[in-house]
């Protein structure tokens, strides 16, 4: 089996690839942002780390998971509690994808596990993926996509991709680019060179 991590600027188009990726291959897509999402439901280590710092008040009504909402404005205009809420799900989450890869390696139930995260590089997913693969769409097409899909303004698209590494950084951690500006059959065709298939 072979761990692929996926990465790319937001608004490159990994959602495209990643349902490519699902069509021609025996594989399981791990989305990191979902599986963060679920640490924040009782019965995990970070629900648990996060109530005994900021209390019962950003529980939803029945207590079973953090309301996000909540969370967010109590971190919003400060960074220290933003970085400590990142300190508590970034690595249990990390630890569970783990998990799941191991899972399939005992199992030997999937052929790829492809691992899908916004931080890859900086949060250093590579260092447990046979490969990483770039996502690229220029600047223009993801400005584009993100203001017609999500309804971004220039002012925040700008912040985000300032906040993202550049293009050459992500080139250089990567083993392969994937241009996704191209047709979906160029696409498909270069996946399928990638993998022999």
């Amino acid at each position: 089996m072979k761990v692929i991590g996926i990465t790319g600027g937001v608004g490159a188009g990994k959602s495209l690839v990643l349902s490519l990726l699902k069509e021609m291959t025996n594989c399981d897509i791990i989305m990191a942002d979902d599986v963060a999402k679920s640490m924040y439901q009782k019965g995990f280590k970070a629900y648990d780390e996060l109530v005994e710092f900021f209390g019962e008040t950003i529980l939803n009504e029945d207590h079973s998971k953090t309301d996000l909402e909540k969370l967010s404005k109590l971190i919003y205009k400060e960074p220290n509690k933003r970085m400590l809420v990142n300190s508590i799900v970034h690595p249990l989450t990390k630890e569970l994808i783990i998990e799941r890869i191991t899972k399939h390696k005992i199992e030997e139930d999937v052929d790829y596990c492809f691992v899908e995260a916004a931080l890859l590089l900086e949060d250093h997913y590579d260092n447990f993926c046979d490969e990483v693969w770039y996502i690229h769409a220029s600047k223009e097409t993801r400005r584009e996509r993100l203001k017609s899909t999500r309804g971004y303004s220039d002012e925040k698209i700008d912040a985000i991709f300032n906040a993202q590494l550049s293009e050459e950084e992500f080139k250089s951690k990567s083993q392969h680019v994937i241009n996704n500006e191209e047709s979906i059959d160029l696409i498909k065709g270069k996946l399928a060179t990638l993998l022999n298939l």
